[in-house]
C-alpha cells in the first residue's frame, strides 16, 4: 500500500542525499545487568506457552518481553525500528515511507509529550521493565541484535503503539492515496473485511447456567501483528492470559479469573483530509478562518541502506497543521486529522482491563481514552455479557459529507471533541441472551429491541449499516438455540456455512449465468456449483471453483462485477483446476492449505465464515492460508463462577524458531478444529510443565 509513496522517496533521495558508513554490530556489554533487580520465573508448558510469574508487575512485564524474544526478536525488533523511523536503515528502500510516516506524523513528539501524561508511574514501570528484557535478551543473544538499536527504552515502547494504532483504521491507505497522480476524490461542500468474531453467551442462554466468551480476531498468521500467546501473573494482582503481537508488554485481549474481553475491527470514520488553499505568493501559508496562517517545517532525517554497511541519508520537509500533518503535494496540499491524534494511553487502558475484578471496573478501564476504535465483547463470571462500538469517534459539524475530503480553510471542519463513552453504541445483558459481532453493525448485536437504534447516531459518525455473512450466521445459530452447551458453542464458532442471506447465493447465480463456452470441463464445474451446498467443509467438492473464482476478483461485491470478467475467472480457474489436478472436482482442503516448515495440511473454512482462513493463490492451484482464525481461546464460566479455557495457534508458540518443537506444533489441532486446555494455577501449569528457568539461566547465566 506504500509503494506510491516509495516512489516519491526515491526521488527525494535522488535529490538531497549525505553517504555515511554505520557500524555494524553494537556493543551491547554494558545491557548485561539489565536483567538483576527482576524477581521473574518463566514456565513453559508442554506446547511451549510461556506462564511469566513475577513478585511485582514490573518483573512481570520484564519476563515478558525476554521470553517473547525468544520466540520471535527478529519481529519485535522491526516494531521497535519502524516505531523510531529507522526501519529503513536496516530494510532499505521499500522501507523508507515508514519512515518517512513517523516524521510526518510527529510520533516522538506525542510519545515525549504523552509519555508522563497519559501513562500512569505503574504503566511506565511495565513499559521500562519490558524494554530492559529486550536489552537482556539482544545482551545475551548479540549475534540477533540490530546493530545501533539497543539499549531499548520505555518510550521505545509506547511508540510502537502510536505507530501501530492509526494503521488499524487505515491511515496508511489514505496516505497512499494521497501519493497518486491526481486528486482522487471532490471535496465535500456543506448541504442544508478484514475481519473478527466475538460472540458471548450468558446464563439465560447457556444450557447448563455457564457464561461463555469466544475470543477470535482474524489477525495476519505471520508478522508485526501476528498473535503470541501468554500468561502472565504477579503478586500484586495480575492474573491474565490471551493474546498480544510483538512489542507489547500487556495481554491485548484475553480474559483473567474474573472476566474476558474480545475485539473485532470497527470502521466508524476515523481519518479526515482537508484541502489546505495555499497563497499564490507563499506555499507554507495556507488560508483558515480568513487569515494567512504558516505551516509549521521541519527537517525530516531519513537513512537508507543501501548496500553493506552504506547508508543515504536524505532530508525531506515534513510539514504540520492546525489539523495536523500536511503533505504538499502536485494536486494539492493536504492536511490530515485522525481519531487519537496525539494520544499515547493505550497500554494505560489495556493494563487495567488486564488487571479489572468485575464489570465496572472493566468498563472504568474501557472507557479511557486509549484505544481509538474496535468492537469489543464481554462476559464474566457474574453472567454478565456486554457489547461496545468503541471508537475515539470525531464529534463534527453536520451538513459536510465526511466521507470526501473537507475544505481546509475554516474551523467549522475543525473537530476537537469525542463522542462521549455512554453515548457510543453498546448492549449490556439483553434478554435474548446473547451477543455478537463480526466486523459488521451494531445495529444487529443480538435479537429483539435491545439493539442499538441507528436513527440514534449522526451520519457523520461512519457507523457501520451492514452484516457480514459472519454476523448473519451468529445470529442465526445463536438465535435460534435457546439452550447452548459448550459442544455447541465451539461447533458455532466453528461454522462453515454461508448464509442464504448473505451474498454468496447471489455470486453462485451470477456463475450460473455467466457467458460461459460450452465445453466439457466448464460444463463439469458448472454442475459442481449448481449442487454446491453453500459449505466450505474440508470434502465439500464446488467450493474451491467458487472461492478460487471469487478471488481473482478480489471478492467485487456483486454489483460491481461485469458477467464477461466473471466468466473470464471461472474459465480460469477451471483451467487452473484442470492444470493443477487433473479434474475440477477437487475436495475443498485439498486446495485449501496450512504450510508451515515440513506440514502441508488440509484446511476447512474459507473467507467470511465462522471459521475464517483466507489464502494466498499460489501458482500451484493452492491457497496459502495467511490470514483469520490464528489465536482462538473460548472461555467458560461455570454457575459457580469458576473459569476454564481452551485455546489455539495456527502455528504455535515458537513463532519464528524453526528449530523448536513448538514451531508448527499446534498447527495439525488447528486444522482439525481442536483445542488445548489454557492452564492457569500453577498446579496445573507444572502438571504439565516443560521447562522453568530465569532468563539468562537457560544460557547458564546466573541472573
Amino acid at each position: 500500500m506504500w509503494k506510491r509513496v516509495a516512489a516519491v522517496i526515491l526521488l527525494m533521495l535522488l535529490a538531497a542525499s549525505a553517504y555515511i558508513f554505520w557500524p555494524e554490530s553494537a556493543n551491547l556489554d554494558d545491557l548485561v545487568d539489565a536483567g538483576p533487580g527482576y524477581d521473574v520465573r518463566i514456565l513453559r508448558d508442554e506446547w511451549g506457552v510461556p506462564h511469566v510469574f513475577g513478585q511485582t508487575d514490573a518483573d512481570v512485564a520484564y519476563g515478558l518481553a525476554y521470553a517473547h524474544a525468544e520466540d520471535d526478536f527478529l519481529t519485535i525488533q522491526q516494531t521497535l525500528l519502524a516505531a523510531r523511523g529507522d526501519l529503513a536503515t536496516v530494510y532499505g528502500m521499500d522501507a523508507a515511507p515508514n519512515d518517512y510516516m513517523v516524521h510526518l506524523l510527529r510520533i516522538w513528539d506525542v510519545v515525549e509529550t504523552a509519555y508522563t501524561r497519559d501513562l500512569s508511574p505503574e504503566v511506565r514501570a511495565i513499559c521500562e521493565a519490558y524494554a530492559d528484557g529486550l536489552n537482556q535478551y539482544a545482551a545475551l543473544h548479540p549475534e540477533e541484535a540490530f546493530p545501533r538499536l539497543f539499549p531499548a527504552t520505555g518510550q521505545d515502547v509506547v511508540a510502537g503503539s502510536v505507530h501501530k494504532s492509526p494503521l488499524f483504521f487505515g491511515l496508511d491507505g489514505v496516505l497512499g492515496e494521497l501519493f497518486g497522480e491526481e486528486r482522487p476524490r471532490p471535496i465535500s461542500t456543506r448541504s442544508a473485511s478484514t475481519g473478527s468474531n466475538t460472540l458471548a453467551v450468558s446464563p439465560a442462554r447457556s444450557a447448563n447456567g455457564e457464561t461463555f466468551l469466544a475470543v477470535n480476531s482474524h489477525q495476519p498468521w505471520e508478522g508485526p501483528v501476528t498473535w503470541y500467546e501468554v500468561h502472565l501473573h504477579s503478586e500484586e494482582g495480575w492474573d491474565a492470559t490471551g493474546g498480544l503481537f510483538p512489542g507489547m508488554p500487556v495481554v491485548t485481549h484475553g480474559h483473567n479469573q474474573n472476566l474476558g474481553w474480545a475485539f473485532t475491527v470497527n470502521k466508524p470514520d476515523l481519518v479526515d483530509v482537508y484541502v489546505l488553499e495555499t497563497n499564490p505568493d507563499n506555499p507554507n501559508q495556507y488560508r483558515f478562518d480568513g487569515n494567512w496562517l504558516e505551516l509549521e517545517i521541519r527537517t525530516a532525517p531519513i537513512t537508507v541502506k543501501i548496500l553493506g554497511r552504506l547508508k543515504w541519508t536524505v532530508k525531506e520537509e515534513v510539514a504540520w497543521s492546525v489539523y495536523g500533518p500536511v503533505l504538499q503535494m502536485p494536486h494539492g496540499t493536504y492536511a490530515l486529522r485522525y481519531a487519537g491524534q496525539g494520544q499515547a494511553g493505550i497500554y494505560e487502558q489495556l493494563y487495567h482491563m488486564n488487571k479489572a475484578a468485575d464489570l465496572e471496573e472493566w468498563q472504568a478501564a474501557i472507557s479511557m481514552p486509549g484505544l481509538p476504535m474496535f468492537n469489543v465483547g464481554y462476559a464474566d463470571r457474574e453472567g454478565n455479557i456486554y457489547y461496545l462500538y468503541n471508537g475515539l469517534i470525531p464529534v463534527r459539524a453536520e451538513g459536510y459529507d465526511w466521507s470526501e475530503y473537507l475544505p481546509g480553510n475554516t474551523s467549522e471542519t475543525l473537530w476537537t471533541e469525542y463522542l462521549p463513552f455512554e453515548q457510543l453504541p453498546q448492549v449490556l445483558n439483553p434478554a435474548s441472551g446473547f451477543i455478537q459481532n463480526c466486523n459488521s453493525t451494531p445495529y444487529e448485536t443480538t435479537l429483539g429491541l435491545e439493539n442499538p437504534l441507528p436513527e440514534d447516531y449522526s451520519p457523520t459518525l461512519g457507523i457501520e449499516t451492514w452484516l457480514t455473512n459472519r454476523a448473519r450466521r451468529a445470529l442465526e445459530l445463536l438465535g435460534s438455540d435457546p439452550s447452548i452447551t459448550e459442544q455447541e458453542f465451539t461447533t458455532y464458532k466453528y461454522d462453515m456455512t454461508y448464509s442464504s442471506d448473505a451474498d454468496m447465493p447471489q455470486y453462485v447465480n451470477m456463475i450460473l449465468s455467466a457467458p460461459l463456452p460450452d465445453n466439457a470441463d466448464v460444463q463439469e464445474a458448472l454442475e459442481l456449483v449448481r449442487s454446491w451446498d453453500m459449505q466450505a467443509t474440508p470434502d465439500t467438492r464446488g467450493t474451491a471453483l467458487i472461492v478460487w473464482t471469487l478471488q481473482s476478483l478480489d471478492f467485487a461485491e456483486p454489483e460491481e462485477i461485469e458477467p464477461a470478467g466473471l466468466a473470464q475467472a471461472f474459465v480460469d480457474t477451471v483451467e487452473t483446476f484442470r492444470a493443477s489436478y487433473g479434474s475440477v472436482d477437487v475436495p475443498w482442503s485439498e486446495v485449501n492449505r496450512l504450510r508451515r516448515g515440513n506440514l502441508d495440511l488440509g484446511i476447512g473454512g474459507g473467507p467470511d465464515l465462522l471459521h475464517a482462513v483466507y489464502g494466498e493463490q499460489l501458482d500451484d492451484g493452492h491457497l496459502q492460508g495467511k490470514q483469520g482464525d490464528s489465536l482462538v481461546i473460548l472461555v467458560t464460566w461455570d454457575r459457580n463462577g469458576d473459569v476454564h479455557s481452551r485455546s489455539i495457534h495456527q502455528y504455535g508458540s515458537a513463532t519464528l524458531d524453526v528449530d523448536s518443537p513448538h514451531y508448527a506444533d499446534q498447527a495439525p489441532l488447528f486444522v482439525q478444529r481442536q483445542l488445548k486446555p489454557v492452564w492457569l494455577s500453577e498446579a496445573e501449569i507444572r502438571a504439565h510443565l516443560e521447562q522453568e528457568y530465569r532468563p539468562g539461566e537457560e544460557l547458564g547465566q546466573n541472573p
